[in-house]
Parts: structure tokens; C-alpha cells; sequence
């Protein structure tokens, strides 16, 4: 995300009811900002998005104003062209499936109030993601290993869109990467079912089929997302288009590292840190915001 005034892209997809009338009332709003709308039209191959394009403009102050007048919305800004991307790298919890796995996991434990607490507050950035993960690992010891398994089948489910936006994607040849501040074992079946080719997480320590309460190595934090997203990038070249998808805190720098960060159903500082969010939709939005008409989708 830049800083940099330039030709902006706005995509956007709301109430298609009143969409004119309030285009009517954002375009004088925008105005009124100092951002001249150059181009509003319906994408002939996306029939519900509209598509807007500035020739400068601040996209922080498109983006507010945009929200204003079209809640709830899908929305992206680029400061280029909106393309396929190369690379797609993904939270999972609240992102990809529909739970907080730990939080699940601990429903087992009978201590679900006491972890969800600590998990809101990190993911609304409030607390230190590591201290705030070892805390609540720590409350999990002596949990058998067997609840993991038995959670994945009764709590863990993949998000609406889920399946065709990752499948869609690798079918136009993006690499798709699940880099989660949560667990291996959560993570891998679900990457396997969902078809991510790299998944990068924390391990749960487990000994003779019960919980220790710790983790083994180190810790995929905030920093460790994005210096994924930017390995992926390097391996490519300076050329490559990055997507990232999350909803909480740490997932902020790895946003902002991309070509297009987009934050879904997110927490406020993650949506504000954002190219774009999900609000409205499903995660098969992100296809129709990127020009994918549904007629190439892989569905899954």
C-alpha cells in the first residue's frame, strides 16, 4: 500500500436496489474531497461490480468515503490495475473457516469463556500475539490429543466461497499459500481438502496422546506472515501481483504488504490497514473484485 497519489481503481459490489442514487450522492460527496471521478460503469463480465477510476486521489480518503455511502459493501482499491495475482497467501481462523480453533479446542477443555477472551483481545490487536498464544496454549495441557481430531470433524468447517476462491485461483495459476498464527493440525487437513500447496503454522506439542500446554519451534506471528508473503514474492520477481486475505491484527503487516489486502468480516485495525474488505459476501467476492467472471470459476 502506498502513499503515493496516482490513477485509482475502485471496485466495488453493494445493494444493487439504489446503487445510482447513492452513486449519485458519492460522486458529489467525492467531489466535495477533491477526488474527480473520471469513470463509473457496471464490468460487462462481473454484471454486479461496479467499477470507478480516479486520475489521482488518496485511496485512504476513497476508501472512507466509498464506505460511507455504500455499508454494507465489497470493496477493492488499487492504484493500479486490477489483476489475476500471482500469489494468494491466506489466514485461516475466521478467514478461511468459520471458528477460532483454539477457542473450539478449548470448548473440549471446558475452558472456551477464558481462551476466547484472550483471543478477542489479540486479535483486536490489544495484546502481544505470542505472549497472548502461549498463555492460552499453556490453559489446553492435559487435553488428549484426541479431541483435536474429533473438533476438526464437529466444529471446523471451510468458509462459504472458500473452496472455489482457492481452486479458481490455482486454476489461473496463483500460487495459494494458508499461513496461520494457529495450529499444524488444524491447518494441514484443512489445507489438503481446500487444495493450499504450502501451509505454514504452529505445532502443538503433544506427548504420549495428551497436550503439554507448549508449542514446538518457533512461532508464526505477524512478522513471520508477512516475510512469508514476501518470500513467495521474491521467488517470482518484482513483476508478481500478491493477494492476502485476513481479519485480525496479525495479520495487518502481511495486508500491507500486498499488491491487494483484503480483509474479511475483519476486526476494525485490520480493515482499516486494508486495500479493501469483505463485508457483504462471500470469499467467491475476492473472484468478482479481481474480473473473474463466475462462468470460470472452479467450484468446490
Amino acid at each position: 500500500m502506498s502513499g503515493e497519489f496516482r490513477l485509482l481503481i475502485a471496485r466495488l459490489i453493494a445493494n444493487s436496489q439504489d446503487l445510482s442514487e447513492k452513486l449519485e450522492v458519492a460522486k458529489e460527496d467525492l467531489a466535495r474531497h477533491g477526488l474527480r471521478l473520471a469513470m463509473a460503469e457496471m464490468l460487462d463480465f462481473c454484471g454486479n461490480v461496479l467499477e470507478l477510476e480516479l486520475p489521482e486521489g488518496d485511496p485512504a480518503l476513497l476508501r472512507m468515503l466509498l464506505d460511507k455511502h455504500f455499508t454494507p459493501s465489497d470493496l477493492l482499491v488499487a492504484e493500479r490495475d486490477i489483476t489475476i495475482p500471482h500469489v494468494f497467501v491466506s489466514d485461516m481462523d475466521s478467514t478461511i473457516i468459520s471458528a477460532e480453533c483454539i477457542d473450539e479446542l478449548a470448548d473440549f477443555a471446558g475452558i472456551k469463556p477464558q481462551i476466547a477472551a484472550i483471543t478477542e483481545r489479540a486479535m483486536q490487536g490489544e495484546l502481544d500475539f505470542e505472549s497472548a498464544l502461549r498463555e492460552r496454549v499453556s490453559l489446553l495441557r492435559d487435553l488428549p490429543e484426541s479431541a483435536i481430531a474429533e473438533c476438526l470433524e464437529t466444529r471446523i468447517a471451510a468458509m462459504p466461497g472458500a473452496g472455489t476462491l482457492v481452486a479458481t485461483l490455482k486454476e489461473k495459476g496463483c500460487r495459494t499459500i494458508l499461513v496461520t498464527g494457529g495450529f499444524h493440525q488444524f491447518a494441514d487437513p484443512v489445507a489438503g481438502q481446500l487444495g493450499f500447496e504450502r501451509v505454514v503454522a504452529n505445532r502443538l506439542e503433544v506427548d504420549q496422546g495428551v497436550l503439554t500446554g507448549g508449542l514446538v519451534g518457533s512461532i508464526t506471528d505477524s512478522g513471520v506472515k508477512k516475510a512469508v508473503l514476501l518470500e513467495e514474492m521474491e521467488s517470482l520477481g518484482a513483476w508478481a501481483v500478491s493477494l492476502a486475505a485476513g481479519d485480525g491484527a496479525n495479520d495487518i503487516p502481511m495486508l500491507e504488504a500486498a499488491t491487494f489486502g483484503m480483509a474479511f468480516r475483519a476486526k476494525p485495525k485490520a480493515r482499516a490497514a486494508s486495500d479493501g474488505w469483505i463485508d457483504r459476501g462471500d470469499l467467491t467476492s475476492i473472484l468478482q473484485l479481481l474480473g473473474i467472471p463466475s462462468a470460470d470459476w472452479v467450484t468446490r
